[in-house]
């Protein structure tokens, strides 16, 4: 066993296992995890003797809640170059992640956010438990679902992946396998179990005998919240404005459409609208790398965007929930002011 105490690596049987350290911070990412992440990545590439990657959070609360935001918040304020380099090097990881040449494992047992999914759901073999809560979340502090989310959300069926990330609200295992964000639902009792038996399986062993263990261990995830509500969510965020998708959803009957307006109308004005616009321009975008420069772009545009400070302070330093966005109102938000989030990183992440 080596690597910082942040991330644990060790190897069982064939299997690379890298464990996420952060228990009592829901194992958010930091830097120093972000570089050990991907050097042991390098290294599992590399090992003949290595036939897959398991990738797991430590304690029973979360695989992991996000990036460090406190970080990027206080990068942020005295414009030093930590945030964009926290930026760089984490969607280097998602696209690694996403086009690793062995299977690559993520479970997803618990709170699985932000910077969590991007750890996760680019990854080969996605397994969420009963005890999953998965969330793009960051509207509601003044920031737009990044790690390759507006690559991610626009691929779920229908409108799902643009409801999660405007109203940035949790979803079960059922939730994320139909939103295309996972595969398989196994008992969390059974993790240690599925880790055995994955690292017991020879050198030579190919994705298909990987899949092949996890499925002979997947149980049917609870409640499909919304595919029960499929229909309602395609009507209303097939619209082409925020303003459109509150208008659609304030004509929908029961409590589902009624409880999607309401969260819509706390988070930030500024970051629904960027959000949509990400998401549409993710849909029509040909490869993660290019959603990834996109959202650099427009990760670099936040650190000049009152909200996003004004929204971790809520959330995370006084925690009085409580965010005073600025524009208050979607109607005060202006096109030219959404225009320069799209303005492209330099140097750019991946060449053209």
């Amino acid at each position: 066993m080596h690597g910082i105490d942040e991330v644990i690596i060790q190897r069982q049987g064939s299997a690379g296992l890298i464990r996420l350290n952060r228990p009592q911070a829901l194992n958010s990412l930091t830097l120093p995890m972000i570089r050990a992440i991907a050097s042991a990545l390098g290294d599992f590439a590399a090992d003949p003797s290595i036939a897959s990657v398991i990738v797991k959070g430590e304690g029973e609360r979360a695989f992991c809640a996000g990036g460090d935001i406190r970080l990027l918040h206080e990068s942020g304020k005295r414009g030093s170059a930590e945030a964009e380099t926290f930026w760089r090097e984490e969607f280097h990881l998602n696209h690694a992640i996403a086009h690793y040449p062995k299977p690559y494992v993520a479970l997803m047992d618990g709170i699985t956010m932000g910077g969590g999914v991007g750890l996760s759901a680019h990854g080969s073999h996605r397994v969420v438990t009963e005890r999953t809560r998965l969330a793009m979340p960051e509207t509601g502090i003044g920031y737009f679902p990044d790690v390759g989310a507006t690559w991610l959300l626009p691929r779920a069926p229908g409108e799902a992946g643009t409801w999660m990330g405007l109203t940035g609200l949790a979803i079960n295992a059922a939730d994320a396998i139909h939103a295309r964000l996972a595969d398989h639902c196994i008992a969390s009792s059974d993790l240690p179990a599925l880790i055995e038996a994955i690292g017991a399986l020879s050198a030579a062993t190919s994705p298909a005998d990987v899949h092949g263990v996890i499925q002979g261990m997947a149980i049917v995830p609870g409640e499909n919240r919304l595919l029960g509500n499929r229909e309602t969510v395609d009507r209303a965020f097939a619209q082409d404005t925020v303003e459109d998708i509150l208008g659609a959803l304030g004509r929908e009957p029961g409590d589902f459409a009624a409880e999607t307006l309401q969260m819509i109308t706390t988070r930030s004005p500024t970051s629904l609208k960027l959000t949509l616009r990400l998401l549409r321009a993710g849909r029509n975008s040909v490869s993660l790398a290019e959603c990834l420069n996109r959202e650099l772009g427009a990760c670099l545009g936040i650190l000049y965007n009152p909200d996003f400070y004004e929204g971790v302070r809520a959330a995370v330093i006084d925690k009085d929930r409580n965010p005073k966005w600025s524009p208050a109102s979607l109607a005060e938000v202006e096109d030219i002011a959404i225009d320069r989030f799209f303005m492209p990183a330099q140097p750019p992440l991946f060449a053209a």
